[in-house]
């Protein structure tokens, strides 16, 4: 699906919008409810992600396809692997055989897992032979996919003697890690989190608990960039938010301030303001603890003609796909000067935007998402629009309700 995309004719925008909930807090919850019977989940997330993770988990024997659902991918392996009985096959998209998952295989073989790769070393399609895992003590690098950390920490509870997980290096992503951390403590399990070191107590029985899913702040990043581009007194207002969030990109209502945009907590509500313009011509945030957000910035700063240096962002090359490079080469296209490195990005200020562009998307739904919002400046076509529904299938509906043009070609 190829859309063609262009601005509202009244900058000054006045919306409400509700947001689904949060896939990575969706995903935590799906697992850890089919660890602990007696938890439910509310506002559950209804991307395709949530969706293939919850399909995942009722498996028990044969082939497990996730598509291209890198999260259900790092903690199905870990829910399988620690599972006795359960005999599968786990695989995806030509892309995500390209992701690698060899450091958390290595740490779940330590425990004493049984896989084996079916293909390539090092990466999907990987085979898994549940087992009961007996040791409880397991150490893997600190700079990779905090998704693999996480992977470990949602299934020590159910191990016979819980966890010991030893960081080796400097972390990244912590928020992803504590988001997890903070999920365990409210199902009723015991786990700390000192220096590099984090241990999780065993629990065979959770009291009944509702797990209540906040909504996506990765999703409402993109809005953030519509308030940005929008008129000098445009409002929108999001729902479900919490000012104390779990989720690491919860950060946009710090760093959106430099594009004058003012975050307003009220209740379960945030309203974003456009309240001014840049004070600077550069701006500069390390993004190691929500790389999620590093297109939607990059963007922004491109629709608004100023600079920005990103870095932090060593993640990004083994998302769906390496979005370093995909900037690049779209930003680009659109006449922007920019400079990408293995784990960050420079933009520099710009006058000029080119219009009638046809994004390409690259099967990742954020690429969709961050360029959209450049509408309110200049018609820009989205090709392969359909991705967004990895995480946010409302997202073009949602835009049209902004009173964005939004036309399959």
């Amino acid at each position: 699906m190829k859309l063609h995309l262009s601005g509202p004719s009244n900058h000054l925008l006045q919306e409400t919008i509700q947001i689904t909930g949060s896939k990575s807090e969706s995903n935590r919850s799906l697992l850890l409810q089919k660890l602990y019977s007696n938890i439910t989940i509310s506002n559950l997330s209804n991307s395709d992600d949530a969706e293939v993770m919850q399909k995942g988990l009722q498996i028990s024997k044969g082939l497990v396809d996730i598509h291209h659902a890198g999260t259900a991918m790092r903690f199905l392996i870990g829910y399988f692997a620690s599972q006795e009985g359960k005999e599968v096959t786990l695989t995806g998209s030509q892309r995500m055989t390209e992701r690698p998952v060899k450091v958390l295989v290595d740490a779940l073989r330590s425990l004493g897992a049984d896989i084996t790769y079916a293909k390539n070393e090092g990466y999907p399609p990987i085979r898994i032979r549940g087992k009961k895992l007996n040791k409880h003590t397991v150490s893997l690098p600190a700079d990779i996919s905090s998704q693999y950390i996480s992977s470990l920490l949602l299934i020590a509870p159910s191990l016979e003697n819980g966890l010991v997980l030893e960081l080796i290096g400097k972390i990244t992503s912590v928020p992803y890690i504590k988001m997890t951390l903070a999920l365990l403590n409210e199902i009723g399990v015991e786990c700390s989190f000192k220096g590099n070191t984090i241990k999780v107590s065993a629990m065979s029985f959770a009291e009944p608990t509702d797990l209540v899913v906040e909504s996506d702040w990765s999703s409402a990043s993109y809005f953030y960039s519509v308030m940005a581009l929008s008129a000098i007194g445009s409002q929108i207002t999001l729902s479900a938010y919490k000012r104390n969030s779990l989720q690491g990109d919860s950060v946009l209502s710090t760093i959106y301030k430099d594009f004058g945009v003012e975050t307003i907590f009220d209740n379960a509500k945030i309203i974003l303001k456009k309240t001014g313009n840049c004070l600077k011509s550069t701006f500069t945030y390390d993004l190691a603890n929500a790389p999620d957000i590093a297109q939607t910035i990059a963007v922004t700063c491109f629709g608004l003609g100023v600079g920005c240096h990103l870095i932090g962002l060593h993640t990004l090359k083994i998302k769906e796909t390496d979005r370093l490079e995909a900037l690049y080469v779209e930003l680009t296209k659109l006449g922007a000067s920019i400079s990408v490195t293995d784990k960050a990005l420079t933009l520099e200020p710009s006058s000029s935007i080119k219009p009638e562009v046809a994004i390409d998307t690259y099967n990742d739904h954020r690429m969709a998402m961050a360029f959209a919002p450049l509408a309110l400046k200049i018609p820009i076509v989205i090709n392969d629009a359909q991705v967004v529904s990895k995480s946010y299938p409302d997202y073009w509906k949602d835009l049209k309700q902004l009173q964005f043009s939004v036309k399959e070609l």
